[in-house]
């Protein structure tokens, strides 16, 4: 991050408030663009952003308490390691809460405007497994594959008219999320999570209560099948737990 200048110190734009800092920074984090382990910089970050230290210091607070920064008396701010049982912890309320969200719109049914938003997001993901099999970089459609996946989970909170239950599971969600991240596309093939998806959008526009929860509860399942080997693969982005 050394030497990167910030738009907004050559521009005129205005400096980025607390918000648009922290989201760009838990982004980085979970994208894993800053890895666990690294350590962060307030000045650095204050230049990235064409700012003073002041909001990236709030910013990073908010990440504190996230659980995605660590800061180490007299040694300095690091990005986490990764949490198995924050994993666990994550992936628990995030079941429970998508179960609750899929009941309903199975259930109640949903706008056929927010239906045709979640198949767009479907469409998507084929495009990207496709590109994948063409030869793209597999990081490139990784990080596409994943904000096309948060489209499609968020897409059915705003078709049962509770969108603002998505921000709940977006809190807690950041430590599933590097591992759902590290996963792609090799331990995690994108066409597997693609299948699960068009499983659940299948069985809620059907009305099919049973078949909507099963396929919501598979798909919860398959981070964790490759999470213990991901973490043996890579011990130092893992936190030493006992």
């Amino acid at each position: 991050m050394t030497g990167f200048r910030s738009p907004a110190i050559h521009e005129g734009v205005p400096p980025a408030d607390v918000a648009t800092i922290h989201d760009a920074i838990r982004r980085d984090i979970v994208l894993l663009r800053m890895l666990p382990g690294q350590r962060l910089s307030e000045n650095s970050l204050a230049e990235r952003f064409g700012t003073s230290r002041t909001p990236v210091r709030a910013a990073l607070i908010h990440l504190v308490e996230e659980g995605l920064i660590d800061v180490r008396p007299q040694r300095g701010t690091f990005v986490s390691r990764i949490s198995m049982k924050a994993v666990e912890r994550a992936r628990f309320v995030r079941r429970a809460l998508e179960i609750a969200i899929i009941r309903k719109a199975a259930l109640d049914g949903m706008p056929m405007d927010c239906i045709a938003a979640i198949r767009e997001s479907l469409i998507r993901q084929e495009a990207l497994s496709r590109r994948l099999a063409e030869g793209a970089d597999p990081r490139s459609v990784a990080e596409s594959f994943t904000l096309a996946d948060d489209d499609f989970h968020r897409g059915f909170a705003r078709g049962i008219g509770l969108e603002d239950i998505w921000q709940v599971i977006e809190r807690e969600k950041a430590q599933f999320d590097r591992i759902r991240f590290l996963s792609l596309p090799q331990a995690t093939p994108i066409d597997v999570l693609i299948g699960q998806h068009r499983a659940m959008l299948d069985a809620v526009v059907k009305g099919d209560l049973p078949a909507a929860v099963a396929a919501v509860c598979a798909h919860m399942n398959e981070v964790l099948k490759v999470a213990k080997k991901l973490a043996e693969r890579n011990r130092d982005l893992f936190a030493k737990e006992t």
